[in-house]
């Protein structure tokens, strides 16, 4: 099938780029004929994040949103609050202590998911194509250019083998290729490594955010409040913090991020959002409550340093793909949705100049004097402060950037490096103190396949694992005698064990992989400290499928 173009992601960048592209082709009276691949079931399936939204984006791409009686997001921002714990207590930092930049006045708190869903049929109305349930596999490369993508087959199963329901993927041609698959794409993991896309970049950082959604009493609930914190329970030398949103009808939103480069391999994201939920200023917005809804995904945080370069012959990246999220907004869909907008000025402008499948140089040009440089330009520094100097004095050191980038217009300490890739951070299991975390109560903080149920995560067991060991030796002969094996700990959802014939004597430790049980996060794929996890895309349609997260 040909197209004009063809997105891979149907998250709001993507959604974005295909609705942009329709809006230009009918204001100059052109056919543009647009096409969106999304892996997920549905669009809005895979799409989780806190989310109190910036809609700076929304505002240009649809600007009556808000006269819609459906539209998406009700809830504003009523009230900031920013939070150090400590084990049994806690202190509000004064608002007029933080940056401007800071403040959530004029966003509004809702699901990211909802906002794709009402996107997709306003896209189609547009004359947008949208294919959800078809995960795109491999690029299409032909003499060095893309040409298109191609989807994966279905029907295969676990020996590889075309099982009695098998059909071929798809071949999508297209003009240009725009890849908004989210953070670690697997597409776009494969341009930047075939392109060289992050030479001169400094390494791509990450974060594991791990959310639930609630539904309280309505004692307990105060629509529009924004609530961040950090600290406890994680140690000052491990980054990362915590959200409480509140919206919607007696809705809470939390959600626990930890940096990737953090150094524990004993360490479980997952066990850390559950202990942090324990906390007596946190917990007892909970009480009475019931949890509705839970799932995980990685955050890009590298920023302006880590932006790759975004063209290549015949493709762009855009959105979390292209490392757009503003880290200590904790914030990237704005920036999605107008990078979307952006790239798909620049492929109409090269198609009614009758190009294809060339660079789009001019998209590569044109952000880095936009909004969204701005964005990350001003907030560039926080994330290495806080990596080099730990919480107390990263925290402070970043404050004090971000308010000389507001008052003059540029941040103290210049432009600092990140340092080493996230999966070369581990330290030796025997150089650590190993971390240990109370039992779930089933109330308050629960189990991961408990909560992987809340998903609503399935894949067709008779396929082969979307999880792939370059060495399937590696995990028990190198990552489990030096760190534990970590994947057991820093999955958030069960999919790696190790197993012994006997338990209490650990004899003949096999590395077992649970690939029904993955919620798409790729931490695996960013954090196994060999680089021997790689995350493909499994038959579409698989994986989870988030109610409005």
């Amino acid at each position: 099938m040909d197209f004009d173009v063809v997105v891979v992601g149907g998250g709001p960048a993507g959604l974005a780029t295909a609705m942009r592209l329709r809006q230009v082709a009918a204001e100059r009276g052109a056919e543009i004929s647009v096409v969106v691949v999304e892996k997920g079931a549905e669009v809005g399936a895979h799409v989780l994040s806190g989310a109190v939204i910036d809609p700076v984006g929304l505002d240009r791409l649809v600007p009556d949103w808000r006269e819609d009686p459906e539209r998406p997001l009700e809830t504003p921002v009523t009230e900031d609050q920013f939070l150090f714990l400590g084990p049994a207590g806690g202190v509000r930092l004064p608002n007029m202590l933080m940056p401007g930049l800071m403040s959530n006045h004029g966003n509004f708190i809702g699901s990211l998911g909802r906002v794709a869903r009402w996107l997709a049929p306003r896209a189609e109305a547009l004359g947008v194509e949208i294919y959800p349930g078809f995960a795109a596999a491999e690029l299409l490369v032909e003499k060095g250019v893309v040409v298109g993508v191609a989807t994966g087959d279905l029907g295969i199963g676990k020996d590889g083998k075309p099982g009695p329901n098998f059909t071929r993927g798809m071949e999508l041609r297209a003009k240009y290729v725009v890849l908004a698959e989210g953070a670690r794409g697997n597409l776009a993991k494969k341009a930047i490594h075939r392109y060289n896309l992050d030479y001169g970049r400094e390494p791509q950082k990450y974060g594991i955010g791990v959310k639930e959604l609630w539904e309280v009493t309505p004692d307990a609930h105060r629509p529009g409040l924004v609530q961040h914190s950090f600290g406890w329970p994680l140690d000052n030398a491990t980054g990362g913090g915590s959200w409480l949103y509140h919206y919607g009808e007696n809705l809470v939103s939390v959600g626990f991020v930890v940096h990737l480069n953090y150094t524990n391999p004993t360490l479980s994201p997952f066990d850390e959002m559950q202990q942090f939920k324990t906390h007596p200023l946190i917990r007892e917005t909970f009480e009475g409550g019931k949890r509705i809804a839970y799932g995980a995904r990685a955050i890009v945080e590298g920023g302006w340093q880590s932006v790759p370069k975004l063209c290549f012959p015949g493709g762009v990246l855009v959105g979390d793909a292209a490392g757009f999220v503003n880290v200590p907004r904790i914030k990237g869909s704005h920036n999605a949705i107008l990078s979307g907008m952006l790239c798909a000025e620049h492929i109409a402008e090269a198609l009614a100049a009758g190009r294809a499948n060339d660079e789009l140089t001019s998209y590569e040009e044109a952000w880095r004097s936009s909004a969204i440089a701005e964005d990350l330009k001003r907030v560039r520094n926080v994330k290495p402060l806080w990596s080099k100097f730990g919480t107390f004095g990263g925290v402070a050191l970043g404050g004090l950037d971000m308010w000389a980038a507001q008052l003059f217009g540029t941040p103290i300490f210049g432009a600092m490096g990140h340092g080493k890739p996230d999966h070369e951070c581990l330290s030796p299991i025997d150089k650590v103190k190993p971390k240990t975390y109370p039992k779930p109560d089933g109330v308050l903080t629960f189990d991961k396949l408990s909560s992987v149920f809340l998903s609503n995560t399935n894949h067709e067991e008779d396929q082969p694992s979307h999880l792939v060991l370059s060495d399937p030796k590696i995990p028990i002969t190198h990552n489990l005698p030096k760190y534990g094996e970590p994947a057991r700990l820093y999955c958030p959802a069960g999919v790696y064990e190790v197993v012994y014939s006997d338990t209490e004597k650990k004899t003949d430790p096999k590395f077992v992989i649970n690939a029904q049980n993955c919620v798409h996060c790729k931490t695996c794929d960013i954090k196994d400290p060999a680089q021997n996890i790689n995350w493909v895309t499994p038959e579409g349609g698989g994986g989870p499928v988030y109610p409005n997260m």
